[in-house]
């Protein structure tokens, strides 16, 4: 007899969802994943893995380009071919066999279907035949159902088969010209990947590039796609979309057009939750679910939320860090072991809130973890920010000729602990768990006097940073 009944439901099978499940089997329940698609999710097949492995060829290609002795011994370009078969294994050519393994290896059953929730701690399931199973929880429902991407009301848009972030990823030949629309993480990596490829790339932005970061970062990142043969339009407008043909006619708000192959619409996500039966629990359908910081959705004692669908911090990382907590709290509270949700505690997410690591692979790298400057005078702090040029650290300007990038670091003047750190320049993302260690744990800066960085290393800027503060005289 098939098992309807399980201690934890999860709806959603990417990143998010394995690991909630994961942690409540490894708690003593039970759990079952509910999957439409693919087990492993968006970041598996379409976003954090195949787009890192586009990119990788022109870093590595830059890079040796800037280092006399190797720049000679690179006389050929890109082999576009060879990039994306590398891509596709990297996607398991879109078969999650693998993952399905694993889920069976750690004792999370699946069920294939699209899931919609019908009551408390009921959520059917209608696979591809048509067929309904009715699963019911013990303890806990989790939606992990992520985000789609969002295709703006523009005249034309949706009739010119535009590109998301899923057609950009998984493209199968690289087109000769791409439009962008949109300013933040998928548009300015994937114009980095395109431009890289020999796409002619316009990028056309409504305000600036990654308005989440330091200005000096975003304005780093405009210059160098500039530099590598992409235009980058800011502050402009997009009319109309016309799709003609093989081509596709973008009308800006001056009345000018472009013509490209493609079109990448990159302006934004919106929550998988408009056909999941928010309804049934008084909820609504295609909204966003705010939860506390154990996960658990406001107003509910059974639904849980983890990943893209809370809107707290849109990565996967952070994602898997709240299913963790969330997979670990519904365990402790059915077998009704005491919580630790405190701040910092076992089943909260508070890393969400302030130390937030991110990183977009675009040329430069922007590597950032807390608070920017503006966000922590906004907060209120009393802050002070030092600056230093990453070029000047005797290890970067090993790693290239004209290295170019820079560190900042925001400092809390009445606790003397540092709020927010920000690299940008090539590989920094290398350098960004020791920043988020340093801004979660609250580190005193006379105690980070006595992290030694090794000599050279691009790691030097943590000591160059500190001495352009001022070592403390106690």
């Amino acid at each position: 007899m098939e098992t309807t009944v399980y201690d934890v439901i999860v709806l959603g099978g990417g990143a998010v969802g394995e690991n909630v499940a994961d942690r409540a089997v490894q708690g003593g329940l039970t759990a079952v994943i509910v999957e439409s698609e693919l087990v492993g999710g968006e970041c598996s097949y379409w976003a954090c893995m195949p787009s890192k492995v586009l990119l990788r060829p022109g870093q590595v290609l830059r890079a040796a380009r800037q280092v006399p002795g190797a720049a000679e011994a690179v006389t050929g370009e890109l082999n576009l071919v060879a990039i994306l078969e590398r891509r596709n294994s990297f996607a398991s050519n879109w078969s999650d066999a693998g993952q399905v393994r694993w889920m069976k290896q750690a004792g999370i059953a699946l069920a294939r279907g699209h899931g919609r929730i019908t009551g408390p701690k009921e959520v059917s399931v209608t696979g591809a035949d048509g067929s309904a199973t009715l699963l019911t929880a013990r303890h806990a429902v989790v939606v992990a159902t992520g985000s789609d991407a969002f295709v703006p009301d523009i005249d034309g848009l949706h009739e010119a088969r535009p590109w998301t972030s899923r057609e950009a990823t998984s493209a199968q030949s690289v087109p000769g010209s791409l439009v962008i629309l949109g300013g933040g993480v998928v548009a300015t990596e994937m114009a980095t990947a395109y431009a890289g490829f020999g796409t002619e790339v316009t990028v056309v932005s409504r305000s600036g590039l990654l308005k989440h970061v330091e200005p000096f970062a975003a304005e780093l990142v405009t210059e160098a796609l500039r530099e590598q043969g992409a235009t980058v339009l800011l502050d402009t407008q997009t009319r109309r979309v016309t799709r003609i043909e093989d081509k596709v006619v973008v009308e800006l708000g001056d009345g000018s057009t472009i013509t490209a192959e493609e079109i990448l619409v990159a302006t934004g996500r919106t929550p998988r939750t408009d056909d999941i039966g928010l309804d049934t629990i008084g909820l609504e359908p295609g909204s966003w679910l705010e939860t506390d910081d154990t996960l658990l959705v406001r107003g509910s004692d059974w639904l849980y939320a983890a990943g893209d669908v809370t809107n707290r911090a849109l990565l996967t990382h952070q994602g898997k860090y709240q299913a963790r907590a969330a997979g670990d709290v519904i365990a402790a509270r059915a077998k009704g072991a005491p919580v630790a949700d405190k701040p910092w505690g076992a089943h909260v997410a508070t890393a969400d809130h302030a130390a937030v690591p991110q990183v977009t692979f675009t040329e430069p790298e922007v590597a950032s973890v807390g608070l920017t400057a503006a966000a922590a005078g906004e907060a209120g702090y009393d802050i002070r920010v030092v600056d230093y040029e990453l070029g000047n650290v005797a290890g970067a300007s090993v790693r290239a000729d004209g290295y170019k990038g820079t560190a900042r670091m925001v400092v809390d003047e009445q606790r003397k602990v540092i709020l927010g750190v920000t690299f940008v320049g090539p590989d920094v993302s290398e350098l960004l768990q020791a920043a988020t260690v340093a801004v979660v744990a609250e580190v005193p800066l006379d105690r980070l006097w006595h992290a030694v960085p090794a000599y050279p290393t691009v790691n030097e800027i943590w000591l160059r940073l500190l001495e352009t503060y001022g070592r403390p005289t106690a």
